[in-house]
């Protein structure tokens, strides 16, 4: 057993020598994964276009350095609604981590923390709001989010759980999931027996397909509950899932702090546009408001990173290649992978002569011609 026990270290140790980006980390979810849970985490909507373009879009904007300027010390530290962070890339809320890993959320939350940046608890994570932010430092910056449910008191309790919790810092409520897209899986993810979903009340059903695929979701949900949201609690409150000028503009009118450009990693509508084509149209209704635009959606490299803010995004989130490092290693396979875009950021700054985030503006991105990339 000992032998055992080594040779699986020693391998994970010459794995990591060789684990050179973020995209080396996903092939250890697909080992450590069931055929029909590694499809769940995977997946897209429908023929999965939006799913790939998310990836592909970033190779249509080409970078135009700055030559000749004094990056021997680079600052990669910026803010989320006033709160400081050391590298604008946060994970994403996703569901189900404890399928992935024995310590579930916890781990990803430590590993965020650690790293110096914010991470969005899922609603439907397998931890509770209270044991995740018992897991991490009181200084860990973290979000919730939510989605409006057809059950308006539940909503409200977990909104309670939140505030009275003390540690989570803003809502992060998902709008483009009145219902629950076509996932390409043709075979249904089962939560197994040892999880559970905490935030949701007494559920009595273990399967995530007949909470996440079912009629759970408010589809009634408006731009008139905005108001609504704002009567149960004074946490800034982010909207994820807008797309469009004219829903960002709708959501400035209505007080949110923020907006998180996705599309739902391509889960809900296909066909819709990349994040990254979408972000200059929301950063661009915004402008002059003190809404913060974020993107989530298709980030792999520290280059993505550098186009998103330099194209107005105030941070990133990571989904997928969060997972992918906590398949990995559990706490450290995530920060590896925070930590190796964090490396990756950094070098775009000292490439392309910025000194600092403040530095990194619209003129240092161009589209390409090459639209069909």
């Amino acid at each position: 057993m000992l032998l055992q026990k080594s040779l699986v270290y020693s391998l994970r140790k010459m794995a990591q020598s060789e684990l050179v980006c973020v995209a080396d980390f996903e092939l250890y979810l697909k080992q450590g994964l069931s055929v029909v849970d590694y499809g769940y985490y995977t997946d897209g909507a429908d023929g999965e276009q939006t799913l790939r373009d998310n990836v592909k879009a970033f190779l249509r904007y080409r970078l135009r350095p700055r030559c000749l300027r004094d990056v021997s010390h680079r600052v990669t530290r910026t803010s989320i609604l006033g709160h400081n962070i050391e590298f604008p890339v946060g994970v994403s809320p996703t569901a189900s981590h404890g399928v992935i890993h024995k310590d579930g959320e916890k781990a990803t939350a430590r590993a965020a923390a650690s790293t110096g940046t914010v991470m969005i608890l899922s609603m439907f994570a397998n931890t509770s709001i209270e044991d995740v932010a018992a897991s991490v430092p009181q200084e860990t910056l973290l979000f919730m989010q939510l989605n409006i449910l057809v059950d308006r008191k539940m909503t409200e309790n977990i909104i309670k759980r939140v505030i009275a919790s003390g540690r989570y810092k803003a809502l992060v409520v998902t709008v483009d999931q009145p219902c629950s897209g076509k996932i390409q899986s043709r075979k249904k993810s089962t939560l197994p027996a040892r999880l559970s979903l905490p935030q949701l009340v007494s559920p009595g059903e273990s399967s995530l397909s007949a909470w996440i695929n079912g009629n759970i979701f408010d589809p009634a949900f408006t731009w008139a509950d905005i108001k609504w949201l704002h009567g149960l609690t004074s946490l800034p409150i982010i909207l994820k899932g807008i797309l469009t000028a004219e829903c960002a503009k709708m959501a400035a009118s209505l007080g949110v702090a923020g907006i998180l450009v996705s599309n739902h990693g391509g889960r809900q509508l296909d066909g819709v546009a990349a994040t990254i084509d979408s972000l200059s149209e929301v950063v661009e209704a915004v402008k002059g408001s003190n809404v913060e635009v974020y993107l989530d959606g298709g980030v792999r490299k520290g280059t993505d990173v550098l186009k998103a803010l330099a194209m107005g995004a105030r941070a990133v989130f990571i989904g997928r290649p969060a997972l992918w490092g906590l398949a990995y290693n559990g706490e450290a396979g995530v920060k590896n992978v925070l930590d190796i875009l964090k490396d990756e950021f950094s070098l775009a700054m000292a490439l392309t002569g910025c000194s600092s985030v403040a530095e990194i503006t619209p003129d240092l991105v161009k589209a390409s011609p090459l639209s069909n990339l």
